[in-house]
């Protein structure tokens, strides 16, 4: 480099005393045209101008390349003595492992350490990157980064360049060398994580049964049981230095720092087992839902986030904790059954909003979940004649239906009402506008709604559902009515038909339905009933329902009988009281056979909970039920379903049935072990 700088600046100096030459020539020429006896003169000064140029050019030449030359040697001299004494440890490596050199640095600070398979892993990295360049990006210098790692007690980046060697052998033609630093990054880490520790997290936490308790237990009594409520929570704050406010009479704000949480985790928030076992008179039980979010610019961000979240808990039944960390939820807790704490002015207020909305839509479109079953389509049927009584044009989307409710809906269709009011996908996709009053019934999920286009077309929405709160809900709708402690979606309609100001008179259809959604759900009133259900069946009743007729929906046919009982004898028992069988034979509708084969192996003895896994062709089905016992809805949500403690399923992609089952069998032993810690 030095020495082609020296050329140009000196053919550049050379240029310029050629032109100031021929300048001097012409005026010399010029003048002896003039003055003939100045011709000798000018030729003898003109010589010595030439000689002197000459003599000064290789004078200056001689001069800059010398400068230059120290300039160079000044150079390399200090690169040298950089590389040398360079504050970082430095090694110069070839990448078939040959290390040429190493600084003092180097050699002092892995003096202990055995650097070598680092070293060899760092190269395997760079002739990776190097096979997987261009043929140009390889004759050039190129920066290599590592990503960090660990040596020792301390972490370290490592960065350098490398390039292809220069030796003469052929052997050596395709290595390469290069210069690496090794950057101690430790404190810095540290520091970064220490700051992310010391982040604050916000969180809430509400006493789920409050009310039922304050009413049922003696006056002189409620100061003492609030007392080791709270100091349990405070106690238990204390354990991880957090601070608990009580904001409510039945909810507290608590802060904490972030690096609390993994031991939050570890501990599968064991104060919800503590409160429970608080002695309350009536043999009655306290239970807690606890949200706690991480992520937020702000601390009312966190807040807000909590209060989200809170209400997610409370969906999914309480007794639990839900934290949210790196945009995933996590769920701690929920092996309590559901307590029924419904009241009736919730279901007037609800139906009178309901109402209102529809009065102020264009039109309304019912929709139910995908795979529709008897639940989904009494519902909408319920708002079906809500909405055509108050005066609204009304339909119901319905796609995909399982196997049972086919006759159903072509009973419903018989009627020339209902023939032109259920519609398919496309149909519901013209018909709805902005204005459009959506009403979503017997699930809240996005991602299993009948056709979730419709969800994007209007702003108008309303929920109406009993499933336990997954993360993937509605977040958008005008109006919830969201009760997990309901049995059906069939019940709560019916709650709202009844508490309606207008005078609605079902059809037989329609009473048929909701009566048959909740006797669906509740498997024969047996399952998940409470005081409201009964109520609501009683007025299906009042309104002159056939309970005969209904219960024919139900009948199995004998082929469908022998699959059940094949399934059933199949059936192998985990854990000693778990029952799992696997129906092999692909069907579109086994999700329904699997139901009702669950349903029947609860009835052996011994057997808490049972799990049928069925073949859908493209993917596989789940069908989990319980007796109360355990919480099948917290096992299945681990393979991506939901459902309730006592009833619950899920569908897998991706798996063969026995790769589903031993997952399953995972799951089930990893529900125990949470409740043995």
């Amino acid at each position: 480099m030095p020495n082609n700088t020296n050329r140009k600046i000196f053919d550049k100096f050379i240029s310029k005393t050629k032109i100031y030459l021929i300048i001097i020539a012409i005026l010399l020429v010029i003048l002896c045209c003039y003055e003939v006896n100045f011709i000798t003169p000018a030729i003898l000064i003109y010589v010595l101008i030439v000689f002197y140029a000459y003599w000064t050019n290789n004078k200056r030449k001689v001069e800059l390349s010398e400068h230059i030359k120290d300039l160079t040697l000044t150079v390399d001299s200090a690169a040298k003595s950089t590389l040398i004494n360079s504050p970082f440890p430095l090694v110069i490596v070839e990448t078939d492992g040959n290390i040429i050199w190493k600084s003092s640095k180097f050699i002092h600070e892995f003096a202990n350490i055995d650097i070598n398979n680092y070293l060899n892993n760092i190269v395997k990295e760079i002739k990776l990157e190097i096979e997987n360049g261009s043929e140009e990006d390889k004759k050039e210098l190129k920066d290599f980064i590592h990503k960090q790692i660990e040596i020792g007690d301390k972490t370290y980046k490592v960065v350098g360049k490398y390039v292809q060697s220069k030796e003469k052998d052929k052997k050596k033609e395709n290595e390469y060398m290069t210069t690496l630093y090794f950057l101690d990054e430790t404190k810095y880490l540290e520091l970064e994580q220490n700051y992310e520790n010391s982040k604050l997290c916000v969180g809430i936490i509400m006493i789920d049964n409050y009310e039922e308790i304050m009413q049922r237990i003696p006056d002189e009594e409620k100061p003492i049981i609030m007392a080791q409520i709270e100091k349990s929570l405070y106690d238990w704050a204390t354990g991880f230095e957090g601070l608990i406010i009580k904001s409510e009479r039945d909810t507290f704000v608590i802060v904490l720092e972030q690096k609390y949480i993994a031991q939050l985790e570890e501990e599968k928030f064991h104060i919800l087992d503590q409160i429970k076992e608080i002695s309350i008179p009536g043999k009655l039980q306290s239970t807690l839902s606890i949200a706690i979010s991480t992520e937020g610019n702000s601390n009312y961000e966190k807040y807000k986030a909590a209060q989200v979240m809170i209400d997610i808990v409370l969906g999914r039944g309480g007794d639990q904790a839900i934290l949210k960390k790196d945009g995933k939820y996590s769920f701690f807790g929920g092996r309590a059954q559901e307590v029924e704490k419904r009241t009736k002015v919730k279901a007037r207020i609800v139906a009178h909003a309901l109402e209102e909305l529809i009065l102020e839509a264009e039109n309304v479109i019912v929709m139910g979940h995908m795979n529709s079953d008897i639940d989904a389509m009494g519902a909408s049927l319920g708002i079906y004649r809500l909405a055509k009584t108050i005066g609204k044009e009304a339909y119901i989307v319905n796609e995909t239906a399982s196997f049972g409710l086919d006759s159903f809906i072509q009973n419903a269709k018989k009627e020339e009402e209902y023939e032109k009011a259920i519609i398919g996908k496309q149909e519901a996709i013209e018909k709805i506008t902005s204005e459009t009053l959506l009403v979503v019934v017997d699930t809240h999920k996005t991602s299993y709604v009948e056709v979730p286009e419709l969800l994007e077309k209007t702003n108008k929405i309303v929920v109406i559902d009993h499933h336990r709160r997954s993360t993937d809900f509605i977040d958008n709708a005008m109006l919830t009515f969201h009760e997990v402690y309901a049995s059906s979606a069939c019940e709560l309609v019916t709650e709202l038909i009844e508490y309606s100001e207008n005078d609605i008179t079902l059809s037989e259809i329609e009473i048929e339905g909701l009566y048959a959604g909740i006797m669906m759900d509740t498997k024969n009133f047996t399952f998940k009933t409470g005081v409201r259900t009964f109520e609501a069946a009683a007025y299906l009743r009042k309104c002159g329902v056939d309970i005969i007729k209904v219960k024919k929906w139900f009948q199995s046919d004998l082929q469908t009988y022998h699959k059940i009982s094949e399934i059933i004898a199949n059936a192998e028992i985990v854990n000693d009281t778990i029952g799992i069988s696997m129906y092999n034979q692909e069907e579109p509708n086994c999700n329904i056979l699997c139901a009702k084969a669950a349903d029947e192996l609860l009835t052996i003895s011994d057997i808490t909970a049972s799990f049928v896994i069925g073949n859908l062709g493209d993917k596989i089905c789940i069908s989990g039920r319980s007796i109360g016992d355990i919480n099948v809805q917290v096992i299945l949500e681990k393979l991506g379903g939901g459902g309730h403690i006592t009833l619950a399923g899920a569908q897998v992609e991706g798996m063969t049935m026995e790769e589903v089952k031993q997952e399953l069998i995972i799951r089930i032993n990893e529900y125990f072990t949470e409740i043995s810690n």
